[in-house]
């Protein structure tokens, strides 16, 4: 188990398989557990893999087709029946907030949710504990949104320059605390012996087609999972559908620049996923083919 992981709990298009149950997927970044698009069967899967329902930390959704969103109402449903007490963030597109209400309000059980509402305006970044959300517009069939999450950049002392400056031991944490110190009657910075690095970034496109915010939100990112629901022979109905080819995410990945690819939500004409692999890998090398119950580790 690393500090940020991927745990896939569902691949399926919008229609389940014996071997791929709905769209669902846990980010494990640090002591948070995040759920990505629980669909219909989240709850099973997160017992099949072994991820404690009263541990999420927060529900982000895409958009409101069944697929997506219609494990929501049991998983925090069943957060409260097992006493869980921490809030969960639940995170969405200002849209939505009436789907989100609609979504909720069949339960029958009368007890507080404990949901925090975030309802994010698309395009603006926000900080939410360790990273910033940013959530861009899709190109679907229904109003969507996509996911970034990023840690901000941190300074990061350079041991070469530091041995180089003749910085030492006590030294070496003064001037991370003080910003300076004084070194044979000169003046050495925390700037001069540091660099800055980017912090750890996330994207979550689903359900769309080709568009310059799922670019925007792939840009540079340690780990983007993709939908890439059709292979490039059956690109007129990934185009109508508001959908991707796996050629079409490994382009976006690559044009982007991000570091590795993880493709899912397939649709189910295709029982064997190897030939989306073989057109993916073709244009972006570092690509996955997600499996249910799949770890993946953004390290």
């Amino acid at each position: 188990m690393t500090s940020h992981e991927l745990i896939v709990l569902g691949t399926a298009g919008q229609s389940p398989t014996r071997d791929r149950s709905q769209s669902s997927y846990v980010l494990r970044w640090e002591d948070e557990l995040i759920v990505f698009d629980p669909g219909e069967g989240t709850q099973r899967q997160l017992i099949l893999a072994g991820v404690h329902t009263s541990r999420i930390t927060r529900l982000f959704i895409t958009h409101f087709h069944g697929d997506h969103c219609l494990g929501l109402p049991g998983l925090v449903q069943r957060r409260r029946l097992i006493g869980a007490t921490k809030p969960l963030h639940l995170h969405y597109a200002d849209w939505g907030s009436d789907s989100i209400a609609h979504l909720l309000s069949g339960s029958e059980i009368d007890f507080d949710l404990g949901l925090e509402h975030h309802p994010h305006v698309p395009g603006a970044t926000t900080p939410h504990g360790k990273f910033d959300v940013t959530g861009l517009a899709l190109d679907h069939t229904v109003a969507a949104i996509g996911w970034r999450l990023e840690e901000p950049p941190t300074r990061h002392l350079l041991p070469d320059r530091l041995a180089q400056l003749g910085i030492t031991g006590p030294d070496a944490g003064r001037i991370r605390a003080e910003g300076h110190v004084v070194r044979d009657g000169h003046t050495v910075t925390f700037e001069q012996v540091s660099e800055v690095r980017p912090g750890r970034s996330f994207a979550f496109v689903m359900d769309t087609r080709l568009c310059d915010n799922a670019r925007r939100l792939a840009e540079g990112v340690d780990l983007l999972v993709c939908e890439a629901t059709y292979l490039s022979q059956d690109a007129q109905h990934a185009a109508d559908n508001g959908h991707l080819t796996a050629a079409q995410a490994a382009r976006l990945a690559a044009d982007a620049g991000a570091r590795r690819l993880v493709l899912s939500h397939f649709s189910e004409r295709y029982d064997d996923l190897a030939p989306l692999h073989a057109e993916s890998a073709a244009i972006f090398p570092d690509v996955v083919v997600a499996r249910d119950l799949d770890v993946i580790s953004m390290e």
